[in-house]
C-alpha cells in the first residue's frame, strides 16, 4: 500500500474553483480507479488557502496509473490556474 499526501497552496479567492475541479477530478478517480482506496480533498483550518489531498493506493502500478489516467491529466490545467506555487508531495508506505 502506497500512501500520499499532496499539499496545494492556492490563490486569494480560487477556492470555489479549486473545489469544483477537484470534485470533478475526485468523482473521476473513485469511479474509473480500481486500485485508488482513498481520494480525499481536505482544507486547513489554520490557512484556508492551504488544501491537503489524502490519497492510498493498492500498489505502485495503481500509483502509476492514477498519474497517467486521462482524468487526472485533464485536470490539470484547472488545477494549475488555482495554484500559487507547486505542490508539495510526500509519498508514504503503508503499515499493516
Amino acid at each position: 500500500m502506497i500512501g500520499v499526501i499532496a499539499t496545494l497552496k492556492i490563490q486569494d479567492g480560487k477556492a470555489a474553483e479549486f473545489e469544483a475541479v477537484f470534485r470533478t477530478l475526485a468523482a473521476a478517480v473513485r469511479a474509473g480507479e480500481p486500485g485508488n482506496l482513498c481520494y480525499q480533498l481536505t482544507r486547513s483550518k489554520a490557512d484556508p488557502n492551504t488544501y491537503k489531498v489524502l490519497e492510498v493506493y493498492a500498489d505502485a502500478d495503481a500509483l502509476k496509473a492514477h498519474g497517467e489516467s486521462a482524468h487526472f491529466k485533464a485536470a490539470g490545467p484547472g488545477l494549475g490556474a488555482c495554484l500559487a506555487g507547486r505542490p508539495d508531495v510526500e509519498y508514504l508506505d503503508g503499515v499493516d
